[in-house]
């Protein structure tokens, strides 16, 4: 990364991160994502290498994606990479993990299939009973302790939920670096339910899943052009057909500022919010293009158009 490259910290912590990530929910994935029959090893191979090339140094993983798949493609691929980027995984608390020691044997767990010793960041992915969140937050302030584990953070956390887990790692010294959950010009819940405003007050980045709603908002797809698989049936054909003026902005404001793509405006404009959104990538195009989203901003009254138009959505 260029050491003129704008970055952020995570939390309250001293890890520093590209203003972009790069998320890989997609890779090893054939079921929901198409891994096979789209594009390949080889493809996320060069999606990884692409995203290095253009200053993003995030990664995001899970042991759930694909089976564990998804971290062991990410390991491979940073014992070929010239440089660390900071790597970070989840928790998955299925209802039979009941123990807090089930953590820190997933982490393990993660940590051969990424061939890490340390990961960057450790998050419970969903904040699922019957294990309270008090418990999980107990065990992760231990996979730092332990030396496992560098910071720590929850996802689809709401904030309640949030400042239960910020209260237990807080009697342990140890900060509540992330809470990772879906936003986007589609998906706003972030925003309206308040826990945006909750994570500016406690010190936690706000890391954006799903910041093109699943592709939806990059503007390749239409009313008569659906998103295949399971994607289609989230954004039918008359979701696609409400989102269409918020895309023709997207791709107006993106002409305005040197040629940018509907994609590259949506990304930056979670960015202006103040968010570290995580796009997935499947190939070097797709990793260059959210690329583009960083080093530039929206000026504060085209972000406000593209909330008045992201509020006409479902209305």
């Amino acid at each position: 990364m260029s050491s003129t490259q704008e970055v952020i910290n995570l939390g309250s912590t001293n890890i520093q991160v590209s203003t972009l990530g790069t998320g890989t929910w997609a890779w090893g994935d054939g079921l929901f994502w198409g891994y096979g029959r789209g594009f390949s090893e080889q493809d996320v191979q060069e999606a990884f290498d692409s995203s290095l090339l253009n200053g993003i140094n995030f990664f995001d993983t899970a042991e759930v994606y694909a089976q564990g798949r998804s971290e062991a493609f990410l390991g491979g691929f940073l014992r070929e990479a010239q440089s660390r980027p900071v790597v970070a995984t989840k928790f998955f608390p299925y209802p039979w993990r009941l123990r807090r020691r089930s953590l820190i044997k997933a982490l393990r767990g993660s940590l051969r299939r990424l061939g890490l010793e340390t990961v960057d960041l450790y998050q419970i992915h969903w904040p699922f009973p019957p294990v309270a969140i008090e418990i999980w937050a107990e065990a992760l302030a231990e996979a730092v302790q332990q030396g496992l584990a560098r910071a720590v953070g929850v996802s689809n956390y709401n904030e309640e939920q949030m400042r239960r887990a910020h209260r237990a790692l807080a009697k342990h010294g140890i900060p509540l670096a992330t809470n990772q959950v879906e936003y986007s010009l589609f998906n706003r819940r972030a925003e309206t339910s308040g826990l945006l405003i909750a994570c500016q007050e406690l010190g936690v980045t706000l890391i954006a899943y799903s910041p093109l709603a699943q592709g939806v908002l990059s503007g390749k797809y239409t009313p008569d052009k659906a998103p295949p698989g399971i994607r289609g049936q989230r954004y039918s054909r008359a979701v696609l057909g409400q989102i269409a003026p918020l895309i023709r902005l997207q791709r107006d404001l993106g002409r305005s500022y040197g040629g940018r793509s509907a994609s590259q405006v949506a990304l930056n404009w979670l960015i202006c919010k103040g968010t570290l959104p995580i796009p997935g990538a499947k190939n070097a195009r797709q990793a260059h293009d959210n690329a583009g989203a960083m080093g530039w901003r929206l000026s504060p009254e085209d972000v406000s158009a593209l909330d008045r138009a992201a509020g006409q959505i479902g209305r």
